[in-house]
């Protein structure tokens, strides 16, 4: 075969020879795929339809040993390398044009001891496969509202799920990791060893190496919980916003909750009468007795007459999967964007009202999470996330299906988080950045005071960049 062109972290175009892809080839454990080769069609697909990359090479790992060979390659080529833990990521930074894509979806080794209420699961493990193991038990480790998210982009992140606040971010309970540095190294990673590290990777994205192996902490949830799910008409809007607010301020630490402004899907369980309706909805779970929570969260259902009820008991893992079948991988267009709140003032829910209730396309998702208890009880420079002391985050969760409507639902979705930048402390949350299209102005803005010593993090454990297809913290070398 001939020699296979690849970009490089400059953008330029190399040529790499057979005999070195070869030998790359027979290192591994894993597979090797190129354009051509069978699956390699499959693996270059990430969950967002709106991206459509090629990598020159990717790497299917089997584990640490073949993340290791991979990076090394990558680094003695000055190959452009991007990572894939589970895909989810709006834009699409697990997959690189011409570059080498290290793939950890193949690494799903999960182990829960139930005794210490720990689990150690690889780095291609998704919030389905945790919860799966973790629920033989009755534990859950804080997690995503979304079962295919991959654990490793949503905790290195932070990882907002609904455990936060009684038992804070997904980084809040990480207690070590595994990590493959840019120089190739494999690195224990917690509060006695590399602890500089531990502090960067909670919160700081994968800035500083690949993380093949995290150690949660466990908490004891389910297997049944009350769930909330009340659909109020969209004229309410504004009233159940308000009504919420006010709740939300005095709510126990075992209520997580986000309020949405959406479209009912044409399809059961929804009632025909609601279905295609824009609707104002309070979603909420409680980490407790099921009972109590029962009857905690009832005036949640109250605010006004609801449209849709699907409150109840069910079971913690029927939770965790309740929006995937609205969240499907390339069959829809993504653009998800945030900013923090420091509060819900009246004003600021007149400015919203209006606007999310008529959207450019019904898909369309205003989601406004309530931020509080444990998570709120972390200091702001204890881990690299920032947003903890504001009081809500305001997410639009663009979707539609029209590539033709792309430019329309992308900038309405700008335009709607300007208008409500005065009503902002500053920053967002690094998991739902849009394309980072402000690279790294958006970045300084995400870490505030934090961002100077993840700076210095990055001069340390990856001075080149090589990990660059990301929230990107650049070296300043």
């Amino acid at each position: 075969m001939s020699d296979l062109q690849a970009v490089t972290t400059t953008g330029a175009t190399i040529a790499l020879k057979e005999a070195a892809i070869e030998a790359l080839r027979s290192s591994l454990r894993g597979t090797l795929l190129r354009a051509g080769d069978e699956g390699y069609e499959e693996a270059r697909q990430v969950w967002n339809g709106l991206i459509d990359r090629r990598p020159a090479l990717i790497v299917r790992c089997s584990g640490s040993a073949d993340v290791i060979d991979a990076v090394n390659f990558a680094r003695e080529h000055n190959l452009l390398v991007s990572v894939l833990g589970g895909g989810h990521n709006v834009a699409g930074t697990a997959v690189c044009e011409g570059g080498l894509m290290i793939d950890l979806s193949q690494m799903k080794g999960i182990f829960v001891d139930p005794t210490t209420r720990t689990a150690q699961a690889q780095g291609g493990v998704t919030w389905g496969d945790l919860d799966r193991e973790t629920q033989v038990f009755g534990l859950a480790a804080p997690g995503g509202v979304v079962s295919t998210t991959g654990i490793a982009g949503l905790s290195l992140g932070g990882g907002l799920g609904w455990l936060r606040s009684k038992y804070g971010l997904s980084c809040d309970n990480i207690l070590s990791v595994d990590l493959v540095t840019a120089a190739g190294q494999l690195l224990t990673v917690s509060e006695t060893e590399n602890s500089d590290l531990f502090w960067g990777i909670r919160g700081g994205g994968g800035n500083f190496g690949i993380v093949t192996s995290f150690k949660f902490r466990l908490h004891p949830v389910g297997p049944l919980v009350m769930f909330v799910a009340t659909m109020y008409p969209a004229e309410s809007t504004t009233g159940v916003l308000r009504a919420w607010r006010d709740f939300m301020a005095n709510a126990p630490d075992e209520l997580s909750s986000q309020a949405y402004i959406w479209t009912v899907p044409s399809v059961a369980p929804f009632p025909e009468e609601a279905q295609g309706r824009r609707v104002m909805i309070i979603t909420g779970l409680y980490a407790g007795p099921a009972e109590e929570g029962e009857r905690v969260v009832q005036p949640l259902r109250e605010f006004a007459a609801p449209l849709v009820d699907l409150s109840g008991v069910m079971p913690y893992v029927g939770v965790q999967q309740m929006f995937d079948p609205f969240l499907p991988k390339r069959e829809q267009l993504y653009y998800f964007k945030s900013l923090n709140l420091d509060r819900l003032s009246d004003e600021l829910i007149e400015v919203i009202a209006p606007r999310a209730v008529d959207p450019p396309a019904p898909k369309v998702l205003i989601a406004i999470w309530h931020y509080g208890g444990a998570l709120s009880r972390v200091g702001v420079a204890d881990t690299a996330f920032r947003g903890r002391d504001a009081r809500f985050l305001f997410s639009v969760d663009a979707i539609w299906d029209d590539q033709q409507d792309s430019e329309k639902v992308i900038g309405w979705s700008r335009d709607f988080l300007a208008a409500l930048q005065p009503f902002s402390p500053g920053g967002l949350y690094v998991n739902f950045a849009g394309f980072g299209e402000e690279g790294e102005a958006l970045v300084k803005a995400a870490y505030g005071a934090n961002y100077d010593r993840l700076v210095a993090l990055k001069n340390k454990y990856d001075p080149t960049n090589l990990f660059r297809l990301n929230q990107n913290i650049k070296p300043t070398g």
